[in-house]
């Protein structure tokens, strides 16, 4: 029922592309294991071996800190509408601020979100595939907006404001990389 891969095949780059949720889980050497589930149109396959994701503002940025020191990623995807199937992308991450090198380019790759907070690369070095017939079957009714309208309703200058009250420490006392104003 399993299979591990080097890269993501055309049919999984497809299988990804439909899916309407993805979970990226990280971890320090030490402290506490993040696991977040991501949504809205934030996930891009550049190639077969390279992916990025725009992350948006949030109550946290624990994935920022693990990546800063300890760049090991995993994210799943798994099926809840058609046929099952997980699959788990493994590999190395790079994070990337606004301001930094990289992050104009990657950027635009996505629509413009309100509330775009950094952007992760990651090098797959491992795709592995399995069954999921585990996992249950659910329609997607939409998107929420919640987060977007927060976002919108904050503005610049109080999305910055909350960034540097809420973001810029990991629940480890870490800093995020989230450079404050």
């Amino acid at each position: 029922m399993g299979k591990q891969l080097h890269k993501l095949t055309v049919s999984l780059q497809d299988f990804i592309a439909e899916q309407k949720i993805f979970f990226v889980a990280t971890a320090m050497s030490e402290g506490r294991i993040n696991l977040s589930p991501k949504g809205i149109d934030t996930f891009r396959v550049l190639d077969e071996k390279k992916i990025c994701w725009l992350n948006l503002t949030g109550s946290g940025n624990e994935t920022a800190t693990h990546v800063l020191h300890n760049n090991r990623m995993t994210i799943l995807f798994c099926a809840f509408e058609g046929a099952p199937k997980i699959v788990r992308l493994y590999g190395t991450a790079n994070v990337f601020h606004p301001g930094d090198p990289n992050f104009g380019a990657l950027s635009s790759l996505f629509p413009e979100i309100p509330g775009t907070r950094q952007i992760f690369e990651m090098s797959v070095e491992l795709v592995q595939i399995s069954c999921g017939m585990g996992v249950p079957l659910m329609a997607f009714e939409g998107n929420r907006k919640e987060l977007i309208e927060w976002a919108k309703g904050q503005g610049e200058e109080g999305l910055e404001a909350y960034r540097n009250k809420k973001n810029s420490i990991s629940l480890d006392g870490l800093p995020t990389g989230i450079q404050k104003g």
